[in-house]
């Protein structure tokens, strides 16, 4: 028995010290770390700062919720209005009024990268990094204001690319790069807060071409709180209650 615990204890800490020599080891790492203890659900509100020209031209109160792996919705301003989007799978839904507006095909990267990967099996978390666009294949070690990260996708160097930029210690990402058609999106994830057994970024700034066009902040966020799965029907939309 006592070797049978030795043996079960050194396959722990084995899997738990991945040495990462390229993006699939460090995903691998991610994996281990969070699979099962990552929270389920999370809500919060954010102060979403809208620029044009690095000139603020909106602000407004957005309120949040996330049902991992596949569940989130945005309620745009005060929720009596009905103004919300539901993304569910690989589908957004708007609503104006309460009334569904807007139907279209939209994969939720940010969705599946900030939390979501860790309530799939590891195959499937290849697939979807690759399908986002992620080259496998590359990886380096880089800094990142003053921590060291890990970067899938991208040798030292290579701006041109669609890269994840992963605090080594934490192991929570806090730049994301990407190029779709002409243009370049950019997304840093900031002041990390323990949130259950994983983290929530509290502050994320969004460029596109290099030029800020958003800031969020967010506040007073519940993780593992109990959401109805209700709010996230697009067949039947409810308002949302606060």
């Amino acid at each position: 028995m006592k070797n049978l615990f030795s043996v079960i204890l050194i396959f722990f800490v084995a899997s738990s010290l991945i040495i990462p020599t390229g993006s699939k080891e460090i995903l691998q790492k991610m994996h281990n770390q969070y699979v099962g203890k990552w929270y389920k659900t999370l809500s919060f509100n954010q102060t979403t700062e809208v620029y044009h020209n690095d000139s603020l031209v909106k602000s407004q109160i957005w309120y949040e919720h996330i049902k991992f792996p596949a569940n989130f919705r945005i309620d745009f301003g005060n929720p009596d209005n009905g103004n919300a989007v539901i993304f569910k799978n690989d589908s957004s839904f708007s609503f104006k009024s309460a009334v569904k507006a807007n139907v279209q095909p939209y994969k939720d990267d940010l969705l599946f990268l900030l939390g979501g990967m860790y309530f799939y099996e590891f195959n499937t978390v290849l697939s979807k990094m690759k399908s986002f666009g992620y080259n496998l294949d590359k990886y380096h070690e880089d800094n990142w204001k003053g921590r060291s990260v890990y970067v899938i996708g991208a040798k030292l160097n290579e701006d041109s690319v669609n890269q994840l930029w992963i605090d080594k210690e934490k192991l929570y990402i806090v730049r994301m790069i990407k190029f779709e058609e002409k243009f370049k999106e950019e997304a840093l994830f900031e002041n990390q807060v323990k949130s259950g057994e994983g983290y929530t970024e509290t502050q994320v700034h969004f460029f596109i071409n290099n030029k800020l066009v958003q800031v969020e902040k967010y506040h007073d966020i519940k993780a593992n709180i109990s959401i109805e799965e209700n709010i996230f029907n697009p067949e039947n939309f409810v308002k949302l209650k606060l």
